[in-house]
């Protein structure tokens, strides 16, 4: 299994290994001369979010990227998304985003994909891992980059939003927008306005340091004030790479992934569009939305956190609608990756076509009490060897019977153990989870 990649690629401090100039140079040539090696055309498109660390390690991975043999081309400031679906339509070999997606902006990553838009397999990041690791690099400079941008692939990107769209247009449905001063910054307000759509914007003036700075998917508090003070009919928050999306119904609620799930799965069954009945989620969902979705003839598949296991189970067993509670959601009918400003289409799309606001979509919806707890360690201790988890983690499935669940694991993309609890009683899991968490801070916490 690789060290450095996680379940959303590589992901660390810029400046600091492996995102140093060096580390990232050596990268983006091991890219092209495994491109080589496989048989492809060592073609690839690059993008970035609005960190300010984002231009010069675009410069630095494009470079390594033609010492090895390769041609790249960026489509500049895009979206995760929309740089997987430029990938498959113009004929790359490779995408590369670099971003880290929510994190903060000190930190920054490199998600790759593969020449069908998906992410690259552990295979290929083992191959990459071992040069990075080796540390072997040329005299020459490592950021002499001649870093060309084209910015009608941008607009491609869009183009292809539009053209999925297939709601009416110029309705009168007001909409407010996080951009989370990251990747949709510019292409949301461009793509809901000229659908016609009322547009208010919010957190769209990036500046390089304020990427998901108390706004965006992981804190959408202010979107749901501003969906209620300026009276809008939907409100959707997005995080930095735009991947994900989180909601604001007009009564000023906030929704997740979960809810999106219940609305599109309903939908497409109803117009007999769900592929085998079946919605691929994470362990993560709220028990809520399996029985809801029960309840409704509709089987919830259940794989690890991470989209790309989504992806991977959606594209194995032939289904087409699939997500995570964080707000990824794949509309595999139309794209192979989760896709904010996708998803915020066809939730749309449901409003007009069934006249109903998103409160009205979702009341039927009821979630099991859950509490999600992190906590930040110094080391990933395997949670088995920690002293007393077996025993605790036992008590707490005693305690929760067939009413509850536990799931503990480390975050793929940060030095997080993350907690989730589900049960009956909300004063009873954030007890458990507390127990659990303190438990984990005292043998692998920072001291």
């Amino acid at each position: 299994m690789p060290q450095l990649f996680g379940t959303d690629g590589l992901r660390a401090r810029a400046g600091e290994f492996p995102l140093d100039e060096k580390s990232v140079f050596i990268l983006g040539r091991a890219l092209a001369e495994l491109l080589i090696r496989r048989g492809l055309q060592p073609r690839m498109v690059s993008g970035r979010d609005t960190r300010q660390s984002g231009r010069w390690l675009e410069e630095c991975l494009t470079a390594g990227f033609a010492r090895g043999g390769g041609q790249a081309i960026s489509a500049g400031v895009i979206t995760t998304p929309g740089i997987s679906y430029l990938v498959r339509s113009h004929d790359f070999s490779a995408g590369v985003v670099i971003s880290a997606s929510h994190n903060p902006y000190l930190d920054n990553g490199i998600k790759i994909f593969s020449h069908r838009g998906t992410k690259i397999a552990e295979s290929w990041e083992e191959e990459l891992e071992k040069e990075i690791i080796s540390g072997i690099l040329p005299p020459a400079g490592v950021r002499e980059s001649d870093l060309r941008v084209d910015d009608q692939l941008k607009q491609a990107y869009l183009d292809f939003l539009r053209q999925v769209y297939s709601g009416p247009r110029n309705k009168k449905i007001k909409l407010v927008v996080d951009c989370a001063n990251g990747a949709s910054s510019e292409l949301a307000p461009r793509l809901f306005s000229s659908l016609g759509f009322e547009v208010v914007t919010i957190n769209s003036q990036p500046d390089g340091q304020n990427i998901n700075l108390g706004c965006g998917s992981l804190h959408p508090e202010r979107l749901a004030e501003m969906v209620r003070s300026e009276k809008a009919d939907l409100g959707v928050a997005f995080d930095g790479d735009a991947d994900r999306a989180i909601w604001s119904d007009e009564k000023g609620r906030i929704l997740n992934g979960d809810h999106t799930l219940y609305v599109q799965a309903r939908h497409l069954k109803d117009k007999k569009s769900l592929k085998n009945n079946t919605v691929v989620a994470t362990i993560m969902s709220n028990m809520g939305l399996e029985k809801g979705l029960e309840e409704n003839g509709i089987r919830l598949l259940r794989t690890k956190v991470g989209d790309k296991y989504v992806l991977d189970e959606m594209l194995k067993s032939d289904y087409n609608l699939g997500g995570e509670q964080s707000g990824h959601t794949i509309f595999l009918d139309h794209s192979v990756a989760g896709d904010g400003l996708l998803t915020s289409l066809k939730m749309l799309e449901v409003m007009l076509e069934k006249e109903m606001t998103l409160s009205e979509l979702v009341k039927d919806f009821r979630e099991f009490p859950q509490i999600l707890l992190n906590v930040r360690v110094r080391e990933k201790v395997p949670l088995a060897e920690i002293p007393g988890y077996q025993e605790a983690i036992a008590e707490v499935k005693d305690r929760l019977g067939r009413s509850g669940r536990v799931e503990v694991r480390y975050s793929g993309t940060e030095m997080l153990a993350r907690i989730m609890l589900e049960g009956p009683e909300q004063k009873q899991i954030e007890d458990l989870a507390g127990k659990l968490a303190r438990l984990i801070e005292e043998h692998c916490g920072l001291k």
